[in-house]
């Protein structure tokens, strides 16, 4: 086993280890849940992403905890390393960033550990998205405007995408789509979702979200190109797109309507 190790004993589980996927948020290090920090603590094995995951979580850790990053690991290499602690009896904490249900590598890796028989649990995080609203100070679902969100990627040295799930056919909805892993390729995604969207549409990139260093940028699909490039913004970014980024002439929500019954 690959990492480095803390001073301190550490308790075995005879009846093998448990491995928990746990969504370590967006960044910030206090964005992770309540459930997702008590696994960490006593935890006698931590996988994390080291470009990803903040450095204050692994504070957490309990003494003696072997910590892993996993950052320039294969995913045998990775699950090798859970296998090898399920074996000696020990608990891991597999940390991704924000939530594990959305683009975290996280299906192979439960595969792989069903094939072993090594038992596994979730504990959700606070996605990327969440927190490009809250930097926002906005609702993707906003009453007559948008009431569908999207969330999506583009395929560029990355897993192909499968057939119908390419920009131009998913914006035809012209639902909020935040995309995910693109920003590299925003003159592309531009270009694929004009004709749906048009040149005014709101969008919004934000950079970092969470983190002392969020970085949030607003325009429109006609300048938010020029606007990625000129602030250098290449990674670790969500691009927002739709009519909810600027809607304020909508009508209430039904849910606290006075006509609405209440009993």
């Amino acid at each position: 086993m690959n990492g480095s190790q803390r001073g301190g004993a550490i308790v075995t589980d005879a009846r093998g280890g448990v491995v928990r996927f746990v969504g370590a948020g967006p960044g910030a290090a206090d964005l992770i849940t309540v459930r997702g920090l008590r696994v960490i603590a006593t935890s006698p094995v931590c996988l994390y992403a080291g470009s990803l995951v903040p450095r204050e979580l692994l504070d957490d850790c309990p003494p003696g905890a072997r910590l892993v990053d996993t950052a320039r690991l294969t995913l045998d290499e990775i699950v090798a390393e859970m296998a090898a602690a399920h074996a000696a009896g020990l608990d891991v904490a597999r940390l991704h960033s924000g939530d594990p249900s959305v683009f975290s590598a996280m299906a192979e890796q439960m595969r792989r550990l069903d094939a072993l028989g090594v038992p596994y649990e979730v504990v959700p995080g606070v996605p990327a998205f969440a927190a490009a609203a809250a930097a926002l100070k906005r609702e993707f679902t906003v009453p007559g405007v948008g009431q569908t969100i999207v969330l999506t990627r583009t395929a560029a040295r990355a897993t192909p995408m499968p057939e119908g799930e390419d920009l131009a056919t998913l914006g035809a909805s012209r639902a909020t789509m935040v995309l995910h892993l693109a920003v590299q390729r925003i003159e592309a995604v531009v270009e694929e979702l004009l004709p749906a969207y048009g040149a005014d549409c709101p969008v919004a990139v934000v950079a970092r979200a969470s983190r002392d260093d969020e970085l949030v940028l607003r325009g429109t699909l006609a300048d938010i190109a020029a606007r990625v490039r000129e602030a250098g913004v290449m990674r670790t970014a969500v691009i927002v797109v739709g009519r909810v980024l600027t809607a304020s002439a909508f009508p209430d929500s039904h849910l606290y309507s006075a006509e609405r019954c209440r009993d």
